[in-house]
């Protein structure tokens, strides 16, 4: 059977048989290629590398060269299934049942980015061209692994080539309960941290000559995850630090260990930038190693800072266009993790707003065609208002 790329259910059961779990592309890049450098847009394969990650393939599909230029920008990479027999249905078969399309990336997002295509295709269909300015498409197939060698990279190209995004929408699964719940127009920031304690190692029945770094790692990480970073603000819900992995480098129970690890993630908010969370952090830490005489090495990680999009035109538009096809007026929310929209706040406005985020990452993934279908609609009545005459 042909594809038929404006229908968005059929294009989202297409990537969902692709078995792109990252970073591998799966030929989910490649099918989204194929559709739309047949309607005018030209493309990209962008393949990037570092040494030490995975090679990443990525897709970056334009349509016009004038502004206003407006940005899609999702990934098809997927994380992997998990446990594949408790899944009551194949992951990467795309099936629908009752009205339900079940797989891997249903909703995390190759839904919302056949959406997506689906929408634009549908609209330059109808006008045979954009009226006005650009439109493109930043596919990552990064987003679910390291993000690395993905949408942050393919952004330094697009400044290497001098090419300026005005807007993006981000194609994140945004709403908890109900399609139209919510827009998300920021994201907290994510550090990882790593804490190691030196101690000395020795026989457990002889501790006055060894130092045990473990009731010393313990009393360190109560101090750091009981404290009250701060009450939140007027955008954003409280900072928190949530210990992740306590780790020793032996087995036996009677030896004292020379050392002992932690490492844990810091959500924080927009009263904090990342060199100052880190500074809190550092004198928190030590400070309570001061205090029990305690020998440590602390490092920091993560890519993703704080962002906010305040309202305006762009949040505007889309908030129009999810009311006027849900019939709900959705929140202006910053919670979840992080996602691309990370990079992307630092060269244009950027929101979100996708499917219901109920199932992502789960084990029988879904979502309901309607809401698939609905989604498409509202991408659609967006795209149309976005490049409306002004």
């Amino acid at each position: 059977m042909t594809l038929v790329p404006t229908d968005s259910v059929a294009l989202a059961q297409a990537l969902i048989r692709c078995e792109s779990v990252t970073p591998d592309e799966g030929g989910a890049l490649t099918l989204l290629q194929n559709i739309l450098e047949p309607a005018g847009f030209t493309c990209h394969r962008l393949v990037f590398t570092e040494p030490g990650t995975p090679d990443v393939d990525n897709l970056y599909a334009r349509l016009g060269n004038g502004r206003p230029h407006l940005c899609f920008a999702g990934h098809t990479d997927v994380v992997p299934v998990g446990n594949e027999a408790a899944w009551t249905v194949p992951p990467f078969a795309g099936e629908i049942r009752d009205g339900i399309l079940y797989g891997r990336g249903a909703v995390d997002m190759k839904g919302c980015v056949a959406a997506f295509v689906s929408a634009a295709l549908k609209y330059i269909d109808r006008f045979g061209r954009l009226p006005r300015g650009s439109l493109s498409f930043l596919i990552t197939g990064d987003e679910e692994g390291a993000s690395i060698n993905g949408t942050a990279k393919v952004l330094d190209w697009l400044k290497a080539r001098d090419e300026v995004v005005d807007a993006c929408l981000v194609g994140e699964p945004s709403n908890p309960r109900a399609l139209g719940d919510e827009i998300r127009i920021g994201r907290r920031g994510s550090l990882n941290a790593e804490l190691l304690i030196h101690g000395k190692q020795g026989h457990s029945a002889y501790p006055q000559i060894a130092d045990n770094p473990v009731p010393k790692l313990a009393r360190i990480i109560d101090r750091l995850s009981s404290a009250t970073i701060d009450n939140g603000t007027e955008n954003f819900q409280p900072s928190n630090l949530q210990v992740t992995v306590i780790s020793v480098p032996n087995t036996a129970t009677n030896v004292i260990p020379g050392r002992a690890l932690a490492k844990f993630n810091i959500r924080y908010n927009d009263g904090w930038t990342r060199p100052k969370i880190e500074a809190w952090v550092r004198e928190t830490t030590e400070r309570a190693a001061a205090e029990i005489g305690a020998q440590y090495d602390l490092s920091f990680s993560g890519t993703g800072d704080v962002f906010l999009t305040k309202p305006g035109p762009l949040v505007t538009t889309l908030k129009e266009a999810v009311r006027s096809v849900t019939g709900r007026t959705p929140a202006l929310t910053t919670g979840g993790g992080t996602s691309d929209a990370r990079f992307i706040k630092d060269i244009c406005p950027v929101v979100e707003f996708g499917l219901v985020n109920a199932t992502i990452h789960q084990v029988d993934e879904h979502t309901s065609v309607s809401d698939l279908e609905m989604l498409t609609e509202v991408y659609g009545r967006f795209i149309s208002n976005y490049f409306a005459d002004g």
